[in-house]
C-alpha cells in the first residue's frame, strides 16, 4: 500500500475508495483538491465529501508519510531551493525560478538522489549515485514547488526536470510523475509546460519518443565533437553526438516542436570560435534551438580540474557564430547561484550561510 497519496493514480485511489465503501467517482475530486493546493487533503466546499472519507484517507495516508521540506533558502534574485526529506532519510534539491512576469514561476525537479554520469563540471556528481526516485517523491516536488510559488504570489508556469539525477535512467518514475503532474483531472500543469533533460541517453530519447506525450526534450551536449564531449561528460564515450542528434531528430518528427540544445560555455575548453563553427556544421540545418549556459562554479571537479567561466565577450563572439551559421541560439539566465541553486550546482546539501 502506498505510504502517502502523492504515490497513488487516480486508478488506485478509485480502487482503495471502493475497497472502503465509498463510490470511486470521489477519488478524481480528492486528487484534484490535493494537486491544486499543492498536496493537502481538504474538504468540497462546492460538494462536500461523505462522511468519514476525509478522515479515512487521512488515518491512512498521513502528511507525514510524504517527503518533507528539511531546509529552504531564497537567494538575492528570488530563486527558492527546497531541501525535501525523503522516507529513507535521503534528501534532494528542487528548485523555484521566479519569471520576468510577476505572477508566475518556473520549476527544477530532481529524478534521482545523486548521479552516476560523471559530468565533470557538474556539482551533482560529487556524491555519486544514490538510488532513483519513486514516481510519488518527483510528484512531491511539483506539490513543493506549488505551494511555494503559491506563497511568493505565482503561480507555477513551467516544469523542467533538470535537477539532481539523469531523467533517462528512471524513465518509468518520470514518465508515470509526468502523467500525474500534466493530467488536467490532477496536478492539470499541462503536457507542453514540461521539459525532460538528458545528457544523451539514446535509448531513453527513443522510449520517451515511443511514449507518445506531448512533453518538450533538452539535450545536454556541451561540446561539438566526440573528443571534447567525452573529457567533460564520461556518457560521450558511450553514445556518439551523431547517435544522440539522430535520437533527437526522432522524437522532433514524432512531436513537430524544436529539440533544446544545451551547451555550457567553459572557459579555453569549448568556448572558441573554432568550437562555435564546429558545433554549428554539426547541428547543420536542424531546427534546434541552442541554449547557452554560463557556468556556474562548483569547485574542484572529479578529475581535479577548476573550471571557469567564459568571458562575456567570448560567450557573446560564441553566440555571433551559432547565429551567423543560422541557429537560434539565445543565453540562459543563471539563478539562484549565491545559494547553490543554479545548472549544475545542485548536491542533496544546502550552501553555507
Amino acid at each position: 500500500m502506498p505510504a502517502a497519496i502523492n504515490d497513488l493514480t487516480l486508478p488506485d485511489l478509485e480502487r482503495q475508495l471502493a475497497a472502503w465503501g465509498f463510490k470511486p467517482a470521489h477519488a478524481a475530486r480528492v486528487l484534484r483538491g490535493y494537486y491544486a493546493s499543492g498536496g493537502e487533503l481538504n474538504d468540497d466546499p462546492a460538494r462536500p465529501f461523505p462522511a468519514g472519507l476525509l478522515d479515512q484517507l487521512h488515518a491512512e495516508f498521513p502528511a507525514s508519510a510524504a517527503p518533507t521540506l528539511a531546509a529552504r533558502q531564497v537567494a538575492d534574485d528570488g530563486t527558492a531551493k527546497l531541501l525535501l526529506r525523503l522516507a529513507d532519510a535521503r534528501t534532494v534539491e528542487t528548485v523555484l525560478m521566479p519569471d520576468f512576469r510577476a505572477d508566475r514561476a518556473a520549476g527544477c525537479v530532481s529524478s534521482q538522489v545523486g548521479c552516476a554520469m560523471g559530468c565533470d563540471f557538474c556539482a551533482t556528481t560529487k556524491t555519486g549515485f544514490e538510488r532513483n526516485l519513486t514516481a510519488g517523491e518527483i510528484v512531491a516536488q511539483f506539490l513543493a514547488l506549488r505551494r511555494e510559488a503559491h506563497a511568493a504570489g505565482r503561480r507555477l508556469q513551467t516544469l523542467v526536470l533538470m535537477g539532481m539525477g539523469e531523467p533517462m535512467l528512471n524513465l518509468a518514475a518520470v514518465l508515470a510523475a509526468v502523467e500525474r503532474i500534466a493530467d488536467n483531472r490532477l496536478g492539470a500543469l499541462g503536457w507542453r509546460q514540461i521539459t525532460i533533460s538528458t545528457v544523451g541517453i539514446v535509448p531513453g530519447i527513443d522510449a520517451l519518443t515511443a511514449a507518445g506525450l506531448n512533453v518538450h526534450l533538452a539535450v545536454s551536449l556541451h561540446a561539438p565533437d566526440d573528443a571534447t564531449r567525452a573529457e567533460l561528460l564520461p556518457m560521450g564515450r558511450r553514445f556518439p553526438i551523431a547517435d544522440i542528434l539522430a535520437a533527437a531528430d526522432r522524437f522532433q518528427a514524432s512531436r513537430g516542436r524544436p529539440v533544446t540544445i544545451q551547451y555550457c560555455l567553459l572557459k579555453g575548453v569549448n568556448d572558441s570560435p573554432a568550437h562555435a563553427h564546429t558545433l554549428a556544421a554539426t547541428l547543420g540545418a536542424r531546427r534546434m534551438h541552442v541554449n547557452l549556459l554560463r557556468y556556474n562554479p562548483t569547485g574542484l571537479s572529479l578529475r581535479g580540474r577548476t573550471y571557469e567561466r567564459s568571458s562575456d565577450e567570448t560567450a557573446d563572439a560564441f553566440a555571433a557564430v551559432l547565429r551567423e551559421r543560422g541557429l537560434v541560439a539565445h543565453f540562459r539566465r543563471s539563478r539562484g547561484r549565491d545559494i547553490d541553486a543554479a545548472c549544475g550546482q545542485l548536491r542533496e546539501r544546502m550552501a553555507a550561510g
